[in-house]
């Protein structure tokens, strides 16, 4: 029932999902380099340098071919341009530093380079859709290196002032810092996507198998209950026929009242009408009742605090208690068990502790492999609600679950 504390391995709903939405980054990639390809071959139109025009709209047009030779290799579907797109970032970095050095120098007197700087603070831009902040560091640091070499390469030629440089070069780093946590927290939220969509898929694979556990459950309530008190009965009526012995008759009564009893019992379990009639306290004292009955152990349950109205929570909670305290009978070999239900700051809080033989950190996903969802489901229902589950090795044996609800 407790969460392993060992990281788990990636699994492959998880890769799939960080590969789709790194191809969705690749392509936004590709669209902003065409924004990068139409701002240099602008300014090379409307802000010409005086020198090396010739050579800067050869690099321009290359430039223009480059981005849509990437274009055409990310369209063709396979994981190789997600993987290396990064690649491509260096060659957008290549030419604006080429640009500017050659304006910067050649043709001190335009502003051609000027504008041509301008360019870089789109490459971490470029680099933050990778989902990989690794890669967007290197390219940001590059992308700063560059920028502030192309700076000092040009400054004697232009005259521009240390301060001038400097600052310019600190907002370049700025907007790489900024593009660096973007790419962490995307590439957080995509985990996070994917973790939650491989816990949907873990409970929809299972789900088909509800109905067969519960019949299950409730054919050996039924098999190991009531039907051996009906049996008896049946005896005793043939033996009552036969002899015509008088005790007979008593044994047939007692069987039956039992089976009776143990069927209102079951019934109770599957959907008590104490829930609605005397409420959750209610409810649970007789759920641990039964539970303690059946399994042998002494059940003890504790509801200080809890408000003696309805609230909303009353089925979630009636639920979860049920699967575990169902839990402790069926698998802990436990001595007593103790539920505790209250309110603290706020918040509703179930407590099911029991003495019994305890379960190892990866009970659950033990569980779920073996097709029983049971307390994987309730987890997932607690937390989305809101709510927290918690379990954890009892002293000196057994286990502690808590869940904690908000009202």
């Amino acid at each position: 029932m407790s969460v392993p504390t060992e990281p788990e391995p990636v699994g492959p709903d998880v890769l799939r999902v960080a590969m789709d939405h790194a191809r969705r980054g690749v392509n936004l990639q590709v669209a902003l380099r065409w924004v990068l390809v139409v701002f240099v071959a602008l300014t090379v139109v409307f802000v010409a340098p005086a020198q090396q025009v010739l050579s800067c709209a050869l690099i321009a047009g290359g430039y223009a071919l480059w981005a849509l030779a990437v274009f055409l290799w990310t369209r063709g579907g396979s994981d190789t341009p997600v993987r290396f797109a990064w690649i491509a970032l260096l060659v957008d970095l290549f030419v604006l530093g080429t640009l500017t050095l050659l304006t910067g120098v050649a043709t001190p007197e335009s502003w051609t380079a000027d504008v041509f700087t301008a360019g870089f603070l789109l490459v971490p831009v470029l680099a933050a859709t990778q989902l990989r902040a690794h890669v967007c560091a290197a390219v940001a640091g590059a992308t700063v290196v560059v920028y502030l070499v192309a700076g000092v390469a040009t400054q004697q030629a232009n005259a521009e002032p240390w301060a001038s440089l400097l600052l310019r070069t600190a907002i370049v780093a700025g907007v790489g810092l900024g593009c660096i946590g973007l790419s962490r927290i995307q590439r957080s939220r995509v985990e996070t996507i994917g973790s939650l969509v491989t816990d949907r898929t873990d409970l929809l694979g299972q789900l088909t198998g509800i109905e067969e556990r519960e019949r299950r459950v409730l054919s050996e309530h039924l098999h190991d209950g009531a039907l051996q008190y009906v049996l008896a009965a049946r005896q005793d009526l043939e033996d009552a026929r036969d002899t015509g012995d008088a005790g007979a008759f008593d044994r047939i009564e007692e069987a039956l009242l039992e089976s009776s009893r143990l069927l209102r019992s079951t019934v109770s379990e599957l959907h008590p009408a104490v829930l609605d009639r005397a409420g959750l306290t209610a409810a649970l004292g007789q759920l641990v009742e039964t539970a303690a009955a059946r399994a042998g152990f002494a059940g003890e349950v504790s509801t200080d605090g809890w408000p003696a109205e309805r609230t909303p929570l009353d089925g979630l909670l009636y639920r979860t208690a049920r699967e575990l305290v169902g839990n402790v009978a069926a698998h802990a070999k436990a001595s007593s068990l103790r539920l505790t239900l209250g309110r603290v700051d706020g918040r509703a809080r179930l407590v099911v502790a029991d003495d019994g033989v305890g379960l190892p950190a990866d009970a659950m996903a033990r569980s779920l492999r073996r097709g029983h969802i049971g307390l994987a489901s309730h987890r997932v229902r607690i937390e989305a609600a809101g709510g927290t589950f918690t379990a954890a090795p009892a002293s000196p044996s057994g286990t502690v679950v808590t869940v904690e609800l908000p009202l």
